[in-house]
């Protein structure tokens, strides 16, 4: 009986996640370059009952033999193991904006992960001087002329260092090279992952890499890719689909509470009638 409760409650605690990573998704579809979260629901492993007895063989001893028959397995619950961005194509939106810098991905190969494209995304620079990465092309210039992101990152050029311009008159061409008064000041830094996995989200729409920092995009010949200014690469969601799957986790929800709530009644009904004396 207990096991039921618990079986229940893991489902529900599961499902509430779910759906408040839902939520985050469907309150982000306007965010620039947002890559909606996807869940990873598993179920606990699985326990094998037994059922042990004995079995009396009428002698004149009264002899008695251990047995056991076998009912079956036990599922212990569900829980959501982790949720993970995917890095799809967002759409792209003209904005007419010369600060506002669109990714749009061409060919991505592929790392160990077979069925897994890699991405590509700007490098910035935080206040800490840590590396970060974002596909959030909505940037703004500083009061020091430096071009950054709406939190105040640095975006930087394909060397690491700080882009500083004079104004927002400038262009940028599709292989990210900046002109402004018919000179090239830098070329906009673009990382590379392979895997995408290994990026750990922030929020924010910026991402961290634990160890060494995404390769140059640039010297990768297997990776093509362009942008575009005056366009913005808008967010993944796919609003329908998400409100579809919120709908789905809160029917699952409730489900499992009705579960927990005749388990609960059962459990009333064993104390206070079965277990009376009288």
């Amino acid at each position: 009986m207990f096991k039921g409760f618990f079986t229940a409650a893991s489902g529900m605690i599961a499902q509430q996640r779910r759906t408040e990573m839902l939520t985050n998704n469907m309150a982000n579809a306007n965010t620039p370059g947002f890559k909606a979260d996807q869940s990873s629901v598993r179920a606990f492993p699985e326990m094998l009952l037994d059922r042990i007895g004995s079995k009396s063989i009428p002698t004149e001893k009264g002899l008695h033999l251990p047995i056991h028959s076998r009912v079956g397995s036990l599922n212990t619950g569900v829980y959501m193991q982790e949720a993970a961005p995917e890095f799809l194509q967002g759409d792209i939106q003209q904005t007419q904006r010369n600060t506002d810098i669109a990714l749009v991905d061409g060919s991505m190969p592929s790392g160990q992960e077979k069925d897994l494209k890699g991405t590509v995304l700007f490098t910035a620079l935080n206040a800490a001087g840590e590396l970060r990465y974002t596909r959030n092309g909505n940037f703004t210039i500083d009061e020091q002329g430096f071009l950054t992101t709406p939190l105040g990152y640095y975006i930087l050029d394909e060397n690491n260092k700080r882009i500083q311009l004079n104004s927002e008159n400038f262009t940028v061409d599709e292989n990210g090279m900046i002109m402004e008064n018919n000179r090239s000041v830098a070329r906009i830094g673009i990382g590379f992952s392979d895997n995408p996995y290994t990026l750990l989200k922030e929020g924010d729409g910026l991402f961290r890499k634990a160890g060494e920092p995404l390769i140059n995009a640039y010297n990768e010949r297997d990776v093509s890719f362009k942008l575009q200014q005056g366009f913005i690469e808008g967010s993944n969601i796919d609003s329908s689909r998400t409100m579809t799957d919120m709908m789905s986790a809160y029917r699952s929800f409730e489900a499992n509470q009705k579960v927990l709530q005749a388990y609960d009644r059962s459990m009333e009904k064993a104390v206070n009638e079965i277990g009376r004396i009288g």
